[in-house]
C-alpha cells in the first residue's frame, strides 16, 4: 500500500468516525480510473426507508434526495440525443400556453432560472413550497403544483434553486416517453421502463428505484434509492462524458453542458450549472448534492468519483464539506 493509499483510507475512516454532533456517514465510495479504491459503510440511525441500528452494506439502498436532480439532467440528455427535445425550445407545459409563462424554455428549467416562485425549505412547512409539494397539497401531482406558482421574474434572469422546477422537467420527460399512457400506473410503468432501459441499466444501476407521485410522474427532484456503489456508477457516467463500456448513453458534450456554471450560491460558494453543482476549488468538477449530506462528486482531472451518503444537519454541513475536500486532496 502506498503512502497516498494510506492517506485516502485514513480520510475515509475519519468520515465514518465523525463526532455524533457532526452527523452520521452511512457510505463512502471512492473510484479511481473506474475501480473502487476505497469503500466504507456505517450503521443506520433510522430514516424513511431503514430502521435505526441496521447495518449498511454494499447492497443497501440509500436515499438520493436531491442528487436525483442530476439524474433528471441525464434523462433529458437521452431525449436530446434522440432528437425528441431541444433545451432552447419553450418548455412543453400545457397549462402555460397563452400565458407569460410560455416563454420559459427547457434550458431555463435546467438552469433553475424559470422565474417561478418557489421556496426551497426542508424544515419549516409553513413557508416551504418544497415540503408542500412533496408531502402536502401538491403531493398528488407535483409538477402541476409547481407549474401553477406565480411568475416572479422574467424567464432566464434570476437563479432560484427549486425542486418544483425539476419535477416540471420530470413530467416533460414522462410526456415524451409515455405519451399513450391513460392511467397513472401505466404512465409510471412506462417511465420506469425508460429509466431502466436507457439510463439506470446502461449506467450499471440495476437496483436504482425512482419514486413517483400519484399522477404517475417521477419525483425526480428527490427520490431515487440506490446502493452507494451505484451512485458511484452514475458519477462514472459523467466522468466518461456519457460513455459506458464503449457505448454512448448520453450525448457527446453533455458533461460540459452539466458543468457550465451559470450561478454561484452565495451561502455555500458552490457554482451551479444545469442540474449539477460545481466546486470552484476543483477545476472541471461537477457534483450532485442532496439533503443531509448526500454527494456524488465527479473529478475528471483526478479521474475519480467520490460518493458520500449519510445524515448531516445543515448547520454542520460545512464541516462535512471540509472533510470531503481533505479526502479529495489524497486522491
Amino acid at each position: 500500500m502506498t503512502v497516498a493509499d494510506r492517506h485516502l483510507l485514513s480520510a475515509v475512516d475519519d468520515l465514518l468516525a465523525r463526532p455524533a454532533e457532526e452527523g452520521v456517514t452511512l457510505a463512502v465510495v471512492v473510484t479511481k480510473g473506474g475501480e473502487i479504491v476505497a469503500e466504507r459503510y456505517g450503521t443506520q440511525p433510522g430514516n424513511l426507508f431503514q430502521p435505526a441500528g441496521s447495518a449498511v452494506d454494499a447492497d443497501t439502498r440509500l436515499p438520493s434526495w436531491s442528487t436525483a436532480k442530476s439524474m433528471v439532467h441525464a434523462a433529458v440528455g437521452i431525449l436530446v440525443d434522440d432528437g425528441r427535445v431541444d433545451p432552447a425550445d419553450p418548455a412543453a407545459v400545457p397549462e402555460w400556453r397563452g400565458t407569460e409563462k410560455e416563454a420559459i424554455t427547457l434550458l431555463d428549467l435546467l438552469e433553475m432560472r424559470s422565474g417561478l416562485r418557489f421556496v426551497e425549505d426542508y424544515v419549516d412547512d409553513a413557508t416551504s413550497h418544497c415540503l408542500d409539494m412533496l408531502f402536502g397539497a401538491g403531493a398528488d401531482d407535483q409538477a402541476a403544483y409547481a407549474a401553477a406558482l406565480p411568475l416572479d421574474h422574467p424567464p432566464g434572469t434570476v437563479w432560484n434553486y427549486s425542486s418544483g422546477t425539476t419535477n416540471i422537467i420530470s413530467r416533460i420527460v414522462g410526456d415524451h416517453v409515455a405519451p399513450s399512457a391513460v392511467t397513472p400506473s401505466g404512465r409510471e410503468a412506462e417511465v420506469r421502463a425508460f429509466l431502466d432501459q436507457r439510463l439506470f441499466g446502461p449506467a450499471g444501476m440495476p437496483d436504482a428505484d425512482p419514486g413517483f407521485d400519484r399522477a404517475g410522474n417521477w419525483a425526480g427532484s428527490t427520490f431515487v434509492n440506490a446502493p452507494a456503489r451505484q451512485f458511484a456508477r452514475f458519477g462514472e457516467l459523467y466522468l466518461r462524458d456519457g460513455v459506458v463500456n464503449g457505448a454512448r448513453v448520453l450525448p457527446k458534450g453533455w458533461r460540459d453542458h452539466a458543468r457550465t456554471t451559470i450561478a454561484v450560491d452565495e451561502e455555500t460558494g458552490f457554482g451551479y450549472g444545469r442540474h449539477w453543482w460545481t466546486w470552484p476549488d476543483q477545476p472541471g468538477s461537477l457534483a450532485a448534492h442532496g439533503y443531509e449530506g448526500q454527494y456524488v462528486l465527479v473529478l475528471p482531472e483526478r479521474d475519480a468519483v467520490v460518493v458520500h451518503l449519510g445524515k448531516t444537519d445543515a448547520t454542520v454541513r460545512p464541516r462535512l464539506v471540509a472533510r470531503l475536500r481533505q479526502l479529495v486532496e489524497t486522491i
